[in-house]
């Protein structure tokens, strides 16, 4: 049953990068039961509202052994629940997709149209669509088209795939088939590493705290906890070299002979870690070279650098900008992809990231030595309200509530201070509502995309 896009709706409600689907075990859905209750609220409330996905709601590249539309039939068979709930919710409240990178396909393919309208979802295979609330307009995007590594160079052409349709169907797939060889199934949470130059690092972590055998694990641990006690033994005895400040060796050998056997081992372990740091001192400077040389190639390749989280985030503000000041009717500008929720204010005007509900990793470094980084687990499952008030546009944010997973190790616990997860985003946020359009403005209904610039593949 097809339904036309709504024209009418006084609150609409906004989520992102569900990334539902993949290979193996890229199928789990960790997020289920909320995503369920959150559609059944929906249906039960008596709001004149539309939900709006706005891109990446399936994992369509994470597919790798399935072609075309018998992608959508494994969605259909995997979760039945959800698309049953889907078509009850719809019969209610509208609901709109729109594509994003990872399920770029619906852009491709209007069968995608046609079989989601089946479960009361109108797809609109647009890089930009708009709503119209108190008179003002909100600018709805999914965010790919402003990461060069994502953007769609011919939105809509299914052979114009981005680098990062590439990475995911040869390495995220592959993770999500290989991930239940692990001892603790963690390699199908490479889709929440973000940004993707963590992915090293994330890689070493879970090898050390995970995979490696624990005999090897404790065996180093205290070489790794001692380094920075035994760099500044060799700066000491430079020191002493060189005449500077000397440290009694009566003071380091009264200390260690307390320790008893203890002490024997801390000595054992600091000599070792001497002679690694001076070998490390000599080679330094050709790997300085190296190093940097190998940086500069994959720099080149766009592998590393370019998307620090600030960056990112100043990237998307920046666009925000220009939307604002060649469409001065646009209230708020809606966007996801880089799965961090924000909500920041320019000027009299809002940004809104819609973040993800797939789990998230932060990065927490050890408090001591040279331990690999603890990547903690969380969860922030989100959703965006947006209305009219007093002829104000207002933007609520809320948090459906979700414990965090707990499978962080015993050791990762030890090691590691817990992060401060989140900075805290505002609950209510109203743009003022002293802006008037211009008299030669021509009125607009709500999802009226006539106004829209052309753009090819890009807003």
């Amino acid at each position: 049953m097809s339904q036309e896009t709504p024209r009418d709706a006084t609150r609409y409600y906004f989520i992102s990068d569900l990334h539902i689907g993949g290979d193996e075990t890229l199928q789990e859905v960790e997020f289920m039961d909320e995503l369920v209750e959150f559609l059944r609220d929906l249906e039960a409330s008596d709001e004149d509202a539309e939900l709006i996905v706005n891109g990446d709601a399936f994992g369509l590249w994470e597919f790798t052994d399935l072609e075309g539309m018998a992608k959508f039939d494994a969605l259909v068979a995997r979760y039945p629940e959800l698309f049953e709930q889907l078509r009850a919710t719809g019969e209610r409240v509208p609901i709109t997709f729109i594509p994003g990178n990872h399920d770029y396909e619906l852009a491709c393919y209007d069968e995608y149209v046609d079989r989601l309208a089946e479960y009361n979802v109108t797809l609109e295979q647009e890089v930009v669509i708009t709503r119209e609330v108190a008179d003002r307009v909100i600018w709805i995007e999914h965010g790919q088209q402003r990461d060069p590594n994502n953007e769609s160079p011919d939105f809509g052409n299914p052979y114009a795939q981005p680098p990062g349709y590439h990475v995911n169907r040869r390495i995220t797939s592959r993770a999500g088939k290989l991930s239940k060889h692990g001892k603790f199934n963690w390699l199908k949470d490479i889709q929440s590493v973000t940004p993707m130059t963590q992915i090293p690092d994330w890689l070493i972590s879970n090898y050390f705290y995970r995979e490696m055998s624990p005999v090897l694990r404790y065996a180093v641990i205290p070489f790794l906890l001692l380094f920075n006690v035994s760099l500044f033994y060799v700066v000491v005895l430079l020191f002493d070299v060189v005449g500077l400040w000397s440290l009694p060796n009566e003071v380091v050998e009264a200390v260690l002979r307390r320790l008893s056997v203890v002490g024997v081992l801390i000595d054992v372990v600091l000599f070792v870690n001497v002679a690694v740091i001076l070998l490390l001192t000599l080679i330094s400077i050709p790997l300085f070279f190296f190093a940097r040389d190998v940086r500069r190639t994959l720099r080149r390749f766009g592998l590393v650098g370019g998307d620090d989280p600030e960056e990112i985030n100043d990237r998307y503000v920046g666009a925000a900008r220009e939307v604002f000041d060649a469409r001065p009717e646009v209230a708020v500008f809606v966007y996801g992809h880089t799965h961090r929720a924000s909500i920041t204010g320019v000027d009299d005007r809002v940004v809104v990231n819609t973040g993800t509900w797939l789990r998230r990793l932060h990065r927490q470094r050890a408090v001591l030595g040279l331990l690999p980084r603890v990547f903690y687990p969380s969860f922030r499952l989100n959703y965006v309200r947006v209305f009219e008030e007093d002829g104000a546009v207002v933007v609520e944010y809320a948090v459906i509530e979700k414990p965090n997973p707990t499978d962080l190790t015993l050791l990762e616990r030890l090691l590691t201070r817990k992060p401060e997860l989140y900075l805290p985003i505002p609950e209510r946020t109203v743009v003022s509502s002293e802006w008037q359009p211009p008299p030669s403005m021509p009125g607009r209904q709500a999802g009226d995309h006539s106004s829209m610039p052309e753009h090819d593949g890009g807003p």
